[in-house]
């Protein structure tokens, strides 16, 4: 019996052909080759540091960084969520590339490390060469705009497993910095002062309960937000902040920085304090995009599941000596990025502590 993904010939004698191929089965090779000939064509980026090229069993890249002492490398695999179903059903697949690497990057970047190289994995059911093409190419082309090369990847076509029309994009990131120019934490002491870095909306976190609210309230997408409709809104690509950051590297008054991701404000400041420092965050001094707002009152959702899904508007947490505060703002807000204080550092136990109310 033939698969329902198992071409059914006929031969010159009108009988039924039902020998097995791996094409029959669903996997063709030589359009598998044909795409990835496409693919070559957005990850030969002509960096010097890449030694070889898309066809090789693995990429070869350089190991020598100038001018970093004692090189540490920072390695993280991440991948975008469900916010990719909500992507390829409206064919933005060049915004889906920027989710996947602006939110590894960052990852990357918040441990005080320069991101260098990428590698990407797509598993699909069926491979449309032109989908394919687009996402090398849309994620080479958001790494390269933050200075960081796309070096390969796997693309893996499972018919059976994963439905088609379905992909599924993941992708892994080296950095590197120098040991004693790590940013992990450990710096940060009692008086410090807690700043935020806006987030343009969701980012890549919340998706589900947000895919949720779509199927309950379908009408709610063309609901207005900030002169967009809802769903353009929820779709914005994550915003990146490595090149803002990479200036405060090496930097002795930078002690953490935090990415805000699922687990929002209370998790994620979490990960980076020390046992005997508590990060106090005062709620009422949050800006809190209308999108969020939106979410809220269309779910009927509890200000607590809000603030342990979502960043709330803030996709980025720094840590810093009170005596820097002002500069560090002034050095996001010429990068581009709003910065304001939301807290500050007391002795504790390590825990994040909110305190007031969002407004509205």
């Amino acid at each position: 019996m033939l698969s329902s993904e198992q071409r059914v010939d006929r031969g010159r004698n009108g009988q039924v052909d039902e020998r097995l191929s791996y094409s029959r089965a669903g996997v063709d090779i030589d359009a598998a080759n044909a795409a990835k000939r496409r693919m070559a064509r957005s990850v030969d980026s002509g960096d010097p540091r890449v030694l070889n090229k898309l066809g090789a069993f693995a990429s070869l890249v350089e190991g020598s960084f100038p001018g970093i002492s004692d090189p540490i490398l920072v390695l993280k695999t991440e991948e975008p969520g469900s916010k990719q179903k909500l992507a390829f059903e409206s064919d933005r697949v060049e915004s889906l590339c920027q989710d996947v690497i602006h939110h590894l990057l960052n990852d990357v970047a918040v441990m005080g490390a320069h991101p260098c190289y990428v590698l990407d994995c797509i598993v699909c059911g069926r491979l449309d060469h032109d989908i394919v093409a687009r996402l090398v190419s849309g994620m080479a082309n958001a790494a390269r705009a933050q200075e960081c090369v796309l070096v390969g990847g796997e693309t893996s076509v499972q018919p059976g497993v994963v439905p088609d029309g379905l992909y599924v994009l993941s992708a892994t990131a080296a950095g590197i910095v120098s040991r004693e120019a790590i940013i992990d934490g450990s710096s940060i002491q009692p008086g410090d002062v807690v700043l935020a870095v806006a987030s343009n909306g969701l980012h890549t976190n919340g998706y589900t309960l947000v895919r949720a609210l779509l199927e309950k309230r379908p009408s709610s997408r063309s609901l207005p937000v900030d002169h967009e409709t809802f769903f353009d809104a929820i779709m914005r690509p994550h915003s990146c902040y490595y090149l803002a950051m990479r200036d405060l590297f090496g930097r002795p008054m930078i002690h953490g920085l935090a990415h805000i991701t699922g687990g929002g404000l209370q998790d994620n400041v979490a990960r980076i304090l020390p046992p005997g420092v508590d990060a106090h965050i005062r709620l009422d001094l949050l800006r809190v995009p209308s999108v969020f707002r939106v979410i809220r009152e269309q779910g009927e959702i509890e200000m607590d599941d809000m603030l342990k899904t979502f960043n709330m508007g803030c996709g980025l947490v720094v840590v810093c000596d009170a005596a820097a505060s002002e500069a560090t703002v002034a050095h996001f807000e010429e990068q581009g990025h709003v910065c304001w204080t939301v807290g500050e550092t007391l002795p504790g136990s390590g825990d994040v502590v909110l305190t007031g109310e969002i407004a509205g």
